[in-house]
């Protein structure tokens, strides 16, 4: 018996492919039955073949309004010649209605001509059984409804209630017990003390569960105890088809997932050849052979795990196709770089741009929700290729609709909260648009610009020679589009400090201090220009400064990392030292403005967009982040072209 608290390296570094291949060969799941309610059993599979008991019509039935007659009488009738009936040779009937004795035919009744007499004229002649639904046009007793292994349908529910059938056998759902587990790990709460984290994994894999067709249960928070997980996954075993322990498949001191498995079964994998997602536990229990799946704890790595292990098991236990994945080709707009021997899986965010799609990669790290957010899609770069360039055409697995994505409109360069103030305020008049936002700096949104790879770029550029802002730049690195540049906020940059300012913070040699950590914006950024035109005027080395080469990608990020205490101070703007509650330095003003790639400024979403920046609504939403002057939002500044 081994050792549980043992220290352990990945036993496989199998290609996906082959994992799951296996995977889904030895995992077995012995589905139960049960008989359920037509009205509650949509999307289940039925069990059974089921036939209809009653026939649909199960009479002969007029299918409109108007008269029931012998159609032999209406032979000959024209405009020339019309034939009349008397009131005795028809009955009125509607739709519905069951065909009168001695009639074969309805006449609608806006063909009628009636007489003061009561008897109808006709110019046309009808046939046997124009607009009569015979007994069982839509189900015949004996017929085939649906078929075994059938996903019902809202109008299967329909079919089967004609058919005469009020309950339907079906495969149960598939019982998936769900164990998160870590010493960090706390229920999902507003209050997050430093080295806790929210449990929040387990309610994605519950909501992917019976998204699949499965019924999820979600254990206690189990602590990284092997013996407690031990406990859980033979509790867990008994009741359950499938389990699923959240966290501590990886290689680690704390990850026990492994080692526990082996007590109740046979390890088929420990590790893919991904990125994200490698520290995956596929096994099987020696009694049954119920799958047990060891998910990543970061994820992004889990969502993987969940995509490309549980999902498939369920489909195939439950006799479904997985939903057929749509690809589309895209542009990409940033270097990707890959390893050999390894999948590489990027999340991208899409739009189109100038008549083309263009696919922007987002974080890659595993631990990064957001990133699944904000995707649109899914690069894959198989293990025997090293990436793909900037500019290089590749194929995107969309998560959303290709119409969704063609409404979005992509803002690139450097962030600002307004940003967010003008999505809000553009999805409440339009809800088929929105806004994808890249925090990549001011100098990464104008080259975006020039490559055609973006509709609007975030600028925020203060020339040291001529000390104006954006338009030099403009003229220097954009040069073969038509622009205008569209001035949207005056705001302040300052230095982000704890409350009180401890450290006094006033002027750039105050970050030389002994011990003090400074947080960075990225290389690109305005405010890292900015900061540097400082250093070069005050002669200060950059290399001097603790934290100079740390970046965050976002105003946002320099202050939480202020607030963590994990920086005692950042350069950034004071809406986002508001949004921590934490202190600030005014330094200087500058222009924040917004660069239209002229045609979709005069696009009807450009439009739209320029009509948000320029409402009262939006001035009062800035106004009350604080920092902002609204004077001259909305004016054009500068055009080309």
């Amino acid at each position: 018996m081994k050792d549980l608290h043992e220290r352990h390296v990945y036993l496989t570094d199998q290609p996906l492919k082959d994992a799951q291949a296996r995977f889904l060969e030895e995992a077995k799941i012995t589905l139960r039955t049960e008989t359920i309610p037509v009205t509650e059993a949509l999307h289940r599979v039925t069990a059974e073949d089921v036939y209809a008991r009653v026939s649909m019509p199960n009479y002969h039935a007029s299918a409109m309004d108007g008269i029931a007659v012998l159609a032999r009488h209406t032979y000959g009738a024209s405009e020339r010649a019309p034939v009349r009936l008397p009131k005795d040779a028809y009955v009125w009937v509607n739709t519905g209605d069951a065909l009168p004795k001695g009639t074969d035919a309805v006449i609608m009744i806006e063909d009628l001509h009636l007489l003061d007499d009561g008897s109808v004229e006709l110019i046309e002649p009808v046939h046997p059984w124009q607009h009569i639904r015979p007994i069982g046009e839509d189900v015949v007793t004996g017929e085939m409804l649906v078929p075994l292994y059938h996903a019902l349908k809202s109008y299967d529910l329909a079919a089967l209630l004609a058919g005469g059938i009020t309950e339907v056998k079906v495969f149960a759902r598939p019982r998936v017990a769900i164990l998160p587990t870590g010493d960090e790990l706390i229920p999902p709460s507003t209050t997050v003390r430093p080295g806790e984290i929210i449990e929040f994994n387990s309610t994605m894999l519950a909501a992917e569960v019976r998204d699949a067709g499965g019924y999820a249960h979600v254990f206690a928070i189990v602590q990284d105890d092997p013996k407690a997980l031990e406990a859980a996954v033979g509790e867990a075993l008994k009741a359950y088809d499938i389990v699923l322990v959240n966290a501590g498949s990886s290689a680690g001191g704390k990850d026990h997932t492994r080692h526990v498995f082996e007590r109740f079964g046979r390890v088929l994998t420990h590790g893919v050849a991904t990125r994200p997602g490698k520290p995956v536990v596929l096994a099987v229990s020696d009694e049954g052979k119920k799958p047990l799946v060891g998910i990543p704890g970061y994820p992004v790595s889990a969502y993987l795990a969940m995509r490309w292990f549980v999902r498939p098991l369920l489909y195939r236990v439950l006799g479904q196709q997985p939903p057929e994945a749509v690809r589309v080709k895209a542009r990409l707009g940033r270097r990707i770089v890959s390893q050999m021997g390894t999948s590489d899986f990027i999340r991208v965010s899409l739009g189109e741009v100038s008549g083309r799609l263009v696919a922007n990669p987002l974080s890659r790290a595993a631990g990064v929700t957001t990133s699944l957010v904000r995707a649109d899609g899914l690069i894959t770069v198989p293990p025997e290729v090293l990436g793909y360039e900037q500019g290089e055409t590749v194929e995107v697995e969309l998560f959303h609709p290709l119409e969704a994505i063609k409404n979005k409109i992509v803002v690139t360069g450097s962030h600002d909260l307004t940003l967010d103030v003008i999505t809000s305020l553009l999805r409440q008049k339009h809800p088929e648009l929105s806004i994808a936002s890249h925090h990549v700096g001011s100098m990464g949104g104008l080259l975006a610009i020039e490559k055609g790879e973006t509709h609007v770029a975030g600028i925020h550029l203060l020339d040291p020679a001529t000390g104006v802002y954006n338009i030099p730049f403009i003229e220097r690195y954009v040069r073969s589009r038509s622009v205008i540049l569209v001035h949207l906020v005056g705001r302040v940059q300052g230095w982000i400090v704890p409350k009180n300012n401890p450290r006094g913070i006033h002027s750039v040699h105050d970050l030389l201090q002994e011990n003090l950590i400074f947080i960075n914006r990225q290389r690109g950024s305005g405010t890292r220009i900015l900061l540097d035109s400082w250093l070069k005027k005050e002669g200060i080395e950059a290399s001097k400064i603790y934290g100079y080469t740390q970046e965050a990608v976002s105003h946002l990020a320099v202050a939480a990392q202020v607030a963590s205490g994990e920086a005692d101070v950042g350069l950034g703007i004071l809406s986002a030292a508001r949004a921590f509650d934490l202190d600030f330095i005014p330094l200087a003003e500058e222009s924040y403005a917004l660069l239209f790639d002229r045609s979709f400024a005069e696009s009807w979403r450009g439009l739209e967009l320029l009509n948000v920046i320029r409402s009262d609504a939006f001035k009062q939403a800035v106004h009350a982040l604080g920092g902002y002057d609204t004077a001259r939002t909305g004016e054009v500044v500068y055009e080309r072209g």
